[in-house]
């Protein structure tokens, strides 16, 4: 069974465990047709246009 030589410190735990759980924030990019901000490579929410192409129909109430 493995049992460590030496106690790890707090500055070398913490430091380990702060590298990993940073989060980074999400890529989002504007609609080339009504220029909201969407997530890259998806449908536009707004307006439902990917590519140029209308992709989905949405509905105004």
């Amino acid at each position: 069974m493995a049992v460590p030589k030496r106690k790890t410190s707090k500055a070398r735990r913490n430091t380990r465990r702060s590298a990993v759980s940073k989060l980074a924030m999400p890529a989002m990019s504007k609609c080339s047709n009504c220029g909201a901000i969407k997530a890259p490579h998806k449908v536009c929410k707004q307006c439902g246009f990917y590519n140029g192409v209308a992709v989905l129909k949405i509905e105004e109430d």
